[in-house]
């Protein structure tokens, strides 16, 4: 998921019994299925884990669109650049939607980016690889934005109501997103040259793994999603949309004539699942710790962003300033 190692209260949940009256009709409020509001009550603990994973989901969608703002100027065609343009500019509205709705919680953007550039907010492992040829385009958006639609559509009905109505957007246009990722593969794996195939499962080899630490640790490891869950902040565990991801993504690469990089790949008649490998746990805990093959790069990009930027927060302040005087001075 976008947010991969969010911490909730560190705790065993606490059962309706021990809870404080106001925590317990917050807790039988969600339970029954309804929205909470900002002005809601909600425990602080609540409030804090949600700014927590909506900060980092909206970063995800900003640091999302560096790999792929690195090829709009080398997309093979017209229509495709057009199509990646539009598909960054997406995704910069994915992240304002999900910022609006964090400021909801009472945290600024400011302070959320603060927080990134200081390295106290995270953003998804997936974004620290790099996109070395077209074929990784094809690749981000049927892997990449495939597993972030795997986990955003249960959150269209996340309990907190700000989160959940951004979702309904930010999903279809990520589904969007996925199918035009497909259809490169399509385009090279079914219909190109042998170099394109080759371009194609080269890609795939490089992405599959890390699309799988997309979902986070195994549960095993998960110690914070009870809790999540029991909030219904997080819909599903780690492992089940991760094995979801798996049963719906391998038809697909087998439509395209790819071969999934995993020896151990095999489908259990018994579950009526595809067992598969782990991935490299050793390897995610080092991206999402910021040694990954380009943290250093994307984080300098975000920085440099927002400094070169300071110029247009400054007069927009300055213009809202001089409106406000203006309006005050006529009565």
């Amino acid at each position: 998921m976008y947010a991969q190692q969010v911490k909730s209260t560190g705790k065993k949940v606490v059962s309706l019994e021990e809870m404080s009256p106001a925590d317990r009709d917050f807790q039988e409020r969600i339970n029954r299925g309804e929205k909470i509001e900002p002005k809601d009550y909600m425990p602080a603990a609540y409030r804090t884990n949600l700014i927590r994973q909506i900060g980092q989901h909206a970063h995800s969608e900003i640091v999302g669109q560096l790999p792929e703002g690195n090829w709009i100027t080398r997309a093979p065609t017209l229509e495709r650049k057009a199509n990646l343009l539009a598909k960054v500019q997406d995704e910069a509205g994915h992240g304002l939607y999900l910022y609006c709705a964090a400021e909801t919680l009472g945290v600024t953007r400011d302070e959320m980016f603060e927080m990134l550039h200081e390295g106290k907010m995270k953003y998804s492992s997936i974004f620290n690889y790099p996109t070395l040829t077209w074929a990784d385009m094809g690749a981000v958006g049927w892997l990449v934005d495939g597993a972030a639609i795997m986990n955003q559509v249960p959150l269209q009905r996340t309990s907190y109501g700000p989160y959940a109505r951004a979702m309904v957007r930010i999903c279809k246009e990520e589904s969007f997103h996925q199918r035009q990722g497909y259809h490169i593969m399509i385009k090279m794996a079914k219909e190109g040259t042998e170099d394109q195939k080759r371009m194609a499962q080269d890609a795939l080899n490089r992405f599959w793994y890390p699309a799988l630490m997309m979902f986070g640790p195994s549960d095993n490891d998960s110690v914070h999603s009870a809790q999540s869950m029991a909030w219904k902040i997080k819909m599903n565990t780690n492992d089940e949309l991760r094995q979801k991801f798996v049963d719906e993504t391998v038809p697909q690469a087998a439509y395209l004539g790819l071969t999934i990089p995993d020896e151990n790949l095999q489908w259990n008649a018994e579950t009526e699942q595809y067992d598969y490998s782990e991935p490299d746990w050793n390897e995610f805990h080092d991206v999402i710790s910021g040694n990954g093959p380009c943290n250093t790069e994307r984080l300098g990009a975000r920085r440099k962003a927002w400094d070169d930027g300071a110029w247009v927060r400054e007069a927009m302040m300055a213009h809202a300033e001089k409106k406000a005087q203006r309006k005050a001075a006529l009565g």
